[in-house]
């Protein structure tokens, strides 16, 4: 029997050893979820600061908003949920990438033969879980304590669906950027949640309506996704009378896609534009 009768070709030798770039990404992405649900300090407070925050100011903000018949919990029950999505999307992405670039796991990623796109996959699905989960307890938060209606009709539920995946899009694209910017893990927890909390008040997320804000304010929140994340999920959410309480006096679902889309495409030009695999300190 000679040799060529059991020799496999050789493009088949490489199909059984090499596995495929979906498997890579799948097992990265079953890392990344691992290691987030095994920190449980970081996995309570993720899912329970923007409880505490909708509770405290849902308490404070007891009264229906004045001529609308609307509670104005119900205004920041939407409005939260756009937070959380920031929240999970934004700043812990910008931070644990921080992280993973100081304690050299993005170094050590860059020198084994697994694709860059398998690293950001595994991202990806860790903030489309975190954020699922975080709007799922805010929903349910709201439905509870606040009569928040879920919406009946398939339109409402498509408009959530776009503005969520945009957000989530959006706002990843963003923290990977803001990832460069720390120089280390300790300075990426202020740097991050600095502009982020002031994006907080001038989008009205814990200001309801937005309308009582200053103007300059509200020129201000309208240039980042925050503001229309939140204008796009009260849409979904009250009823078509409160799109009165907003400073357009309707609710702008084709100018919430263009900033939310604008944004995806200013964040994938950030994220190549600045994206380091190394620190600084490594040259």
């Amino acid at each position: 029997m000679t040799a060529s009768t059991t020799e496999r070709p050789a493009p088949i030798e490489r199909a059984l050893r090499e596995p495929s770039v979906v498997s890579l990404c799948a097992a990265r992405a079953g890392v990344e979820l691992r290691q987030f649900f095994r920190e449980r300090t970081a996995v309570i407070f993720t899912f329970a600061l923007p409880v505490v925050l909708l509770v405290l100011l849902g308490s404070i903000f007891d009264k229906q908003i004045a001529g609308s018949g609307i509670p104005a919990s119900q205004l920041l029950v939407a409005g939260m949920i756009a937070a959380g999505i920031g929240s999970t999307c934004f700043v812990n992405l910008a931070t644990s990438i921080t992280s993973d670039r100081e304690d050299g796991t993005l170094k050590r990623l860059r020198g084994v033969p697994m694709p860059p796109i398998a690293y950001f996959a595994g991202k990806i699905v860790l903030v489309l879980v975190t954020a699922a989960a975080e709007v799922a307890i805010v929903l349910a938060v709201g439905m509870a304590f606040y009569d928040l209606p879920l919406p009946a009709d398939a339109t409402r539920w498509a408009t959530f669906t776009w503005i969520l995946l945009l957000g989530v899009i959006g706002c990843a694209l963003l923290g990977t950027a803001m990832s460069s910017v720390p120089r280390s893990v300790r300075a990426a927890a202020p740097i991050v949640n600095l502009p982020f909390l002031i994006l907080q008040f001038v989008s009205g997320i814990f200001i309801v309506p937005l309308t009582t804000l200053p103007a300059p304010l509200q020129q201000i929140g309208a240039l980042f996704p925050l503001k229309w994340m939140a204008q796009g999920f009260r849409s979904v959410f009250l009823p078509d009378s409160a799109a009165a309480m907003e400073p357009a006096g309707a609710w702008e679902h084709g100018r919430i896609a263009l900033v939310l889309g604008a944004w995806c495409l200013g964040g994938v030009i950030l994220c190549l534009t600045t994206f380091r695999w190394q620190g600084r300190k490594d040259g």
